[in-house]
């Protein structure tokens, strides 16, 4: 549906709160709060108060029934005008950065000149519910049209009823979860115990660097008295990391630790996007473009890891866009585990997997490792599911806003052997 000829998408910018491990800061905190407060310090920063937007999309992994609409009562709640629509979306760990490609998309087309990308997760506020059971006994009571056929079906109240579930962590199809399933991927691509430590350390090391520069002082909105990410060690060392014992495979043959892997994290971000003309009239300066966008899905149950789609997402965008895996500045992949991100990158670099994966007669190629995650990845910084997308598109933005030019590649993996990926420019 185009409605005009295609205009360049751009990031005025992001914001955050502090990511923080669940049960610390925002225990007692739920996914509409954080997400409002972002939204509300969006509209601050960039003067969006009564401002009636063209769309907002945002979303979260773990939710509870009663935010069926968190997205429209979010906006509610923050600041801009009454008018400005929105919707739910949820793509797991891909979520807000998938809602940046489709606000992106109505912006290029001219369906809206402006909009807001977000997302939002709280594991310390996670939903639990009761068993099939007992919401039976609830339903036929409540259906009930004398005083005894409401009273009848409480006769058969156990205490098993009583006994909560939380939702499942673990892949529906095979019985395993995120970190298990990349156990298994760290095993097939020979992924040493020390390769994935040094990666850990290395995001440890760039983020606290670039909190003690300053550099996340307007990306971050302190929050419920934090106001740092708290996962951050910027005392740890690889001889440290090494002492972790392994948490998915405890045999000797383990690889990941809770020092290589993501934390179980709260948080919630968001980035304002909009069209070259809406950032002029509103005088608010371009950070940088969102040009290309790309998802793809793996068959993770018979053929491929769980988490390996972005590297065949990566492949197919840079198809369309013309570019190599080193025509870029800044890489910003998601650090699930770091085996994810180090199988990604060993993927790229293979000539089998490019040639009968990817249908390339020639491997994508190595990385500069020192354009990854120069200002922390998720190992460091925290992995809020829905939140993660925003929170890097964010930080690419700005990254290239402060050098003045450049590319960068962002891919974020997901549950269900899914990947989302972009390409920002300036």
């Amino acid at each position: 549906m185009h409605y005009q000829p295609i205009r360049r998408v751009a990031i005025i910018g992001g914001l955050r709160i502090p990511f923080c491990r669940a049960y610390t800061h925002y225990a007692e905190r739920s996914n509409q709060e954080m997400m409002t407060a972002v939204l509300g310090g969006l509209v601050g920063r960039f003067h969006l108060e009564g401002k009636r937007l063209g769309d907002v999309s945002l979303g979260a992994v773990m939710k509870h029934s009663r935010d069926w609409n968190l997205a429209r009562e979010c906006v509610l709640g923050s600041g801009l005008a009454a008018e400005t629509p929105a919707f739910d979306l949820q793509r797991a760990c891909g979520t807000s950065l998938e809602a940046a490609i489709l606000i992106g998309n109505k912006i290029a087309l001219g369906q809206i000149d402006s909009g807001i990308a977000a997302g939002t997760d709280t594991i310390s506020d996670t939903p639990v519910v009761y068993p099939d059971d007992y919401r039976r006994i609830l339903g036929r009571s409540y259906r009930g049209r004398t005083l005894t056929e409401r009273l009848a079906p409480w006769l058969g109240l156990r205490p098993r009823h009583f006994k909560p579930g939380l939702p499942g962590v673990v892949e529906p199809r095979t019985g395993l979860s995120m970190g298990e399933s990349t156990e298994l991927t760290a095993k097939a691509w020979g992924l040493t115990r020390e390769a994935q430590d040094e990666v850990a350390l290395a995001s440890h090391q760039n983020a606290a660097r670039a909190w003690d520069s300053g550099f996340y002082d307007d990306l971050v909105l302190p929050w419920a008295g934090a106001t740092r990410d708290n996962n951050i060690r910027s005392d740890t060392s690889l001889e440290k990391l090494a002492r972790l014992k392994p948490v998915f495979d405890k045999s000797p043959a383990g690889t990941m630790t809770a020092g290589n892997s993501t934390p179980l994290t709260d948080g919630a971000a968001a980035v304002l996007l909009a069209s070259e003309e809406w950032a002029a009239a509103h005088g608010l300066p371009v950070q940088a473009y969102l040009r290309y966008g790309q998802v793809a899905a793996v068959d993770f149950v018979k053929s491929e890891g769980l988490l390996m789609a972005p590297a065949y997402a990566v492949s197919t965008m840079l198809r369309h866009a013309g570019l190599g895996l080193g025509d870029f500045d800044l890489y910003e992949i998601h650090e699930a585990f770091a085996a994810q991100t180090l199988a990604t990158l060993k993927a790229w670099e293979s000539e089998e997997f490019c040639r009968k994966r990817l249908g390339r007669d020639r491997p994508l190629g190595s990385i500069d490792r020192s354009r990854l995650n120069v200002k922390g990845g998720s190992l460091a910084l925290g992995h809020p599911f829905a939140a993660t997308g925003a929170r890097i598109l964010a930080t690419a933005a700005k990254e290239l806003a402060e050098r003045g030019s450049g590319r960068g590649l962002i891919s974020v993996c997901t549950a269900g052997g899914m990947g989302v990926t972009a390409i920002v420019e300036r």
